[in-house]
């Protein structure tokens, strides 16, 4: 009996391990990315105004994607607010994936990259490869999530 209780209570603190790990793992990308386009913000925007995107759009979209983002961050920081934070963070990098698959696909004329930091350097596969990565950690976070996180 205290052979399954100890297995059980390892099993407990792997997955509580991975569970911060994933949180830990969204909470650098939302704070890194969001920082770095606040800091370039004018080479962010233009990037942004040199997209496909309608020019309402493209005005709009630079301090939306950074407040997003950083709220993101804000709200992983926080138990209460962590899973909506990680279900956020799963439908954002799936609305990113469904834009970088376009761009592979040679949906667009044009595709400037319009990410931050170490992102611009990666191909357009390498970023579909990122985002998946980032995408079905987000799911198992979102499926194994639990409150006392």
């Amino acid at each position: 009996m205290k052979e399954h209780i100890n297995q059980f209570g390892l099993k407990w603190r792997i997955t509580k391990l991975i569970q911060h790990g994933i949180v830990i793992a969204f909470l650098v990308l939302w704070t890194y990315t969001g920082l770095e386009k606040l800091m370039d913000y004018d080479g962010f925007r233009q990037s942004i105004m040199n997209q496909v995107f309608p020019e309402a759009w493209a005005e709009m979209m630079p301090p939306l994607l950074i407040s997003v983002e950083l709220l993101l961050a804000i709200m992983l920081l926080m138990p209460a607010t962590r899973k909506p934070g990680l279900l956020l963070s799963l439908l954002l990098m799936t609305v990113f994936s469904t834009y970088i698959g376009l761009v592979w696909m040679g949906a667009f004329p044009r595709v400037p990259c319009s990410c931050a930091g170490f992102l611009e350097a990666m191909s357009w596969e390498g970023h579909l490869v990122f985002n998946g990565v980032f995408m079905v950690l987000g799911g198992y976070g979102v499926l194994r999530f639990e409150s006392c996180v």
